[in-house]
């Protein structure tokens, strides 16, 4: 009984074994290559359960999905002879395992081939392009050019290139501190002669404010001095008319006028003879000799 129950278990994780031999699960995420003594005899694109040979085949497996690759920091001279430091990155999919098995075998040789591709087409792309371009509109049919030189020597490893990018394009660090400073002088050589620029178009406004201002002050004046002499004109006809209906009422006036102005104060003193004119209205009367006496 013993014996049998042994009999069993060692027919049962023979079946076991035999059945894990034969049968593979091929995820959705991958594709697959039956191999018998190393040499490819099948391939497979469907997920799900498959079969193979127990113990003479052995099953490969290799990505579906894209697979990015971040290409090493790459220094490379510009047209205008700049040098540029790089920072690219790839995404690809193995479209041909069969292929892919036959040319690189794995991931790890597949990425040492894309590293010389990609350096070799960044070199001849940006070799033929000026700093500028890779900062303007320029910069997408650049990567697209990369993008299709590496896809037209890749292709025959059995896979196709999905996208080639150049995250950053940055100067080296030896050169950027000298370009730096250059760039800070010629935008002060632009500063000082915007500044000469304007200056010398103030000096222009102001002589011509000034200019205006003595022309405007000279015409002002002319047509006070006009006004002026319309109005002395005015004043002296007035007065000449009014003078000329009551010559003795005019002269009581200015007389009048005359005292109030001189005779201003507490203190005036005036020294004038008896006969003068200036107190002609106050009807001063000489005395005569026999009053004298």
């Amino acid at each position: 009984m013993n014996r049998f129950l042994v009999f069993l278990l060692i027919l049962f994780g023979a079946a076991g074994f035999t059945a894990l031999n034969i049968f593979f699960t091929v995820q959705e995420s991958e594709q697959a290559i039956i191999l018998q003594f190393g040499e490819p005899k099948e391939v497979i694109y469907d997920a799900g359960l498959h079969k193979k040979l127990p113990f003479i085949q052995n099953v490969a497996y290799y990505e579906k999905r894209v697979i990015g690759y971040d290409h090493p920091d790459e220094e490379v001279i510009a047209k205008d002879k700049k040098r540029l430091v790089l920072d690219t990155y790839m995404r690809y999919r193995i479209t041909d395992p069969l292929e892919f098995r036959r040319t690189v075998r794995d991931e790890g040789n597949v990425r040492r081939r894309l590293s010389s591709t990609v350096s070799s087409a960044l070199r001849n792309v940006v070799g033929g392009l000026n700093m500028e371009d890779l900062l303007s509109s320029q910069r997408a049919s650049a990567m697209a050019s990369i993008q299709e030189r590496v896809a037209s020597e890749v292709r025959a490893f059995g896979i196709d290139i999905i996208d080639v990018r150049i995250r950053r394009a940055d100067l080296p660090a030896a050169n950027s501190q000298a370009i730096f400073e250059r760039m800070k002088s010629e935008r002060l050589r632009e500063a000082k002669e915007f500044r000469a620029q304007g200056e010398e178009a103030a000096q222009r406004i102001r002589s011509k404010a000034e200019r205006e201002r003595t022309v405007i002050l000279a015409e002002a004046r002319r047509d006070a001095e006009k006004l002026r002499g319309i109005g002395d004109g005015t004043a002296i006809r007035l007065y000449v008319q009014a003078f000329n209906k009551d010559t003795e009422f005019f002269s009581f006036y200015r007389s009048m006028q005359a005292y109030e102005r001189a005779l201003q104060g507490d203190s005036t003193t005036m020294v004038l003879s008896p006969d003068s004119q200036f107190f002609k209205h106050f009807a001063i009367k000489q005395p005569s000799r026999g009053q004298r006496k």
